[in-house]
């Protein structure tokens, strides 16, 4: 097999990221294992749009050949071949820089929070580094988004879920928010989950990173309020997009002590198809069953709800499977989100791949929530792929799941 190594957690706050020139370079220090066989280099950068400056970067001294500018500049992964004589036994030097004088080029994405990082930046072109007053404001200490894969090693089995105290004190007033349908104890479980999927398509309207900077934590209340009021931390319109309304259900399913947790897709690791949902265990199904709170939309088949996999092994079909709820034509008006139904929701573009969150835990420990997902290419190293993706490109990433981790029962929780 092969093994991931890494330092960070893909935290990315994409306005706040490290900036690359002749003079101001990053060094990210990684320390491995010996190796005989090539390696693999990932790192998470973004050139300046219409820029035509390459990226360049050196192991150990060793420079690699150069990264030609997309046109997009967007924070996308890039991956790149080392030869094994590049690398070494203990710490290695990653550098990256690019030929421009100004902060015009490249930027690289960064970690912030980390008290001693192994990650450096120079002024000087290398000569004089620091792990301190980082980013491109000199403001904050973190690690840079590079990582190495190695044929040494495993990577480790995929966490077990961790689940929401269900005596925590704010989920009864997360409780007292929800429509009386959804907090009906009498109801079939499938009933109240399609209410609550509702209430929360109804209850903002969808803001992307596209229409919006301001990050919304993944704090349910906060998400409901900021994205009702379309104001959030200074002032800003908050970025409330489908991310949030998965939070938002996920934290809104525990406290109504049913089992929940965040499914997160991409057609592709760099592509700008992905979604975020969610899935919640319903008893008369004994199954995870998929629910989609931002178009409020579920999958049916012969009259049954469908799980993620069932879902994606409808291919072409998956269109005709959408079943749509009451929020659904107050999310389709939003022009860009008709266009996500059209062009992808409605040919399962986003199903090619799919993770999971393996923490619902996001009031108990809000310092384990990312602060910007969604906002740039997938970042963080705690999602759970399958093993298909680790062989299809996803291998910035440590932990992969057989079929039996997604579909085995909750443990630990009221069901």
């Amino acid at each position: 097999m092969s093994k991931l190594y890494y330092t960070e957690q893909g935290g990315v706050i994409s306005t706040l990221n490290e900036e690359v020139t002749r003079y101001r370079r990053a060094r990210k220090v990684l320390r491995l294992p010996g190796t005989t066989q090539p390696g693999t280099l990932y790192f998470l950068a973004r050139p300046y749009v219409g820029s035509a400056m390459p990226l360049r970067v050196s192991v150990n001294g060793r420079e690699l050949a150069p990264v030609a500018p997309a046109e997009k500049g967007a924070f996308v992964w890039h991956t790149m071949s080392v030869p094994p004589e590049a690398l070494k036994a203990g710490a290695n030097s990653i550098d990256i820089w690019c030929e421009a004088a100004a902060m015009t080029g490249w930027g690289l994405a960064m970690e912030h929070g980390h008290a001693q990082p192994e990650s450096y930046v120079s002024d000087d072109a290398g000569r004089i580094w620091r792990n301190q007053k980082m980013s491109y404001l000199n403001a904050s200490s973190g690690e840079y988004l590079v990582r190495v894969r190695l044929a040494e090693g495993d990577d480790p089995a995929p966490p077990a879920m961790a689940w929401e105290d269900p005596g925590h004190p704010r989920l009864e007033n997360l409780r007292q928010l929800m429509p009386a349908a959804a907090r009906d104890e009498q109801a079939p479980r499938l009933d109240r989950l399609r209410a609550l999927s509702t209430w929360l398509s109804q209850s903002w309207t969808h803001t992307d990173s596209a229409h919006a900077t301001l990050y919304t934590p993944w704090d349910a209340e906060t998400i409901l309020t900021w994205g009702s009021r379309q104001v959030g931390h200074d002032g800003r319109r908050p970025i409330a997009m489908c991310v949030h309304y998965g939070v938002a259900f996920v934290t809104a399913c525990q406290a109504l002590g049913i089992p929940a947790r965040c499914a997160i897709f991409t057609g592709g690791i760099n592509s700008f198809d992905g979604h975020f949902a969610a899935e919640a265990w319903v008893e008369e199904y004994q199954k995870w069953v998929f629910f989609d709170p931002n178009a409020d939309a579920q999958y049916v088949k012969d009259g049954g709800p469908l799980s993620i996999s069932e879902a994606q092994a409808a291919g072409a079909a998956i269109g005709s499977l959408v079943r749509w709820g009451p929020g659904a034509a107050g999310q389709r008006a939003v022009p860009h989100m008709e266009t996500f139904v059209q062009d992808n929701m409605l040919k399962g573009l986003y199903l090619r791949h799919r993770s999971m969150w393996p923490r619902a835990d996001f009031l108990a420990h809000p310092e384990l929530t990312p602060p910007g997902h969604g906002s740039t290419a997938y970042a963080e190293t705690n999602l759970v792929w399958t093993p298909r993706e680790r062989d299809e490109g996803f291998g910035m990433f440590p932990y992969f799941g057989a079929a039996d981790y997604f579909d085995a029962p909750p443990h630990g929780r009221l069901t």
